[in-house]
């Protein structure tokens, strides 16, 4: 899909009744998948993406964050960490199946389907320009800003 255009969806998203990714078209797009809401490694990847969010905004990019978590979940987590910006909720894996981030992950032993925490900047023609997967959170929310500042 990279180097591609996007097909679009539409999905429940927080402070809004629904979000069309075609809604965002001539803007730079980040959609960062995460597994679970107020979760360590979720909340701390969130933090990250909160504290430059500034930095987003003037880079000319909005920025997402998408999981399988309902809405009120979404609610509380995102007034909890004071995120300024929207959760998307994916509990039919939508576009978690249209960006391929559902995997088979080991858990205490059990396996388990699940997210595989991944980033994708998508540009402001609605073009695929990069991707991250199995991202390791220290630095990623930084890595992907110097990105978008390049695109």
């Amino acid at each position: 899909m990279l180097d591609q255009a996007v097909p679009d969806f539409t999905l429940a998203v927080t402070g809004n009744p629904a979000f069309s990714l075609s809604s965002l078209h001539g803007q730079k797009v980040v959609l960062y998948f995460y597994p679970k809401d107020s979760t360590p490694g979720c909340t701390t990847e969130s933090q990250n993406f909160r504290d430059l969010h500034d930095e987003f905004i003037a880079a000319g990019a909005v920025v997402l964050g998408i999981s399988r978590d309902s809405i009120k979940s979404h609610d509380n987590f995102r007034a909890k960490q004071a995120l300024p910006f929207d959760l998307v909720s994916d509990p039919d894996e939508t576009a978690c199946n249209l960006f391929g981030v559902m995997k088979l992950k080991n858990m205490y032993g059990k396996q388990l389907r699940g997210i595989e925490r991944s980033t994708f900047v998508i540009d402001a023609a609605g073009i695929l320009r990069r991707e991250w997967r199995g991202v390791k959170v220290p630095g990623h929310a930084q890595e992907v800003l110097d990105y978008i500042k390049a695109l």
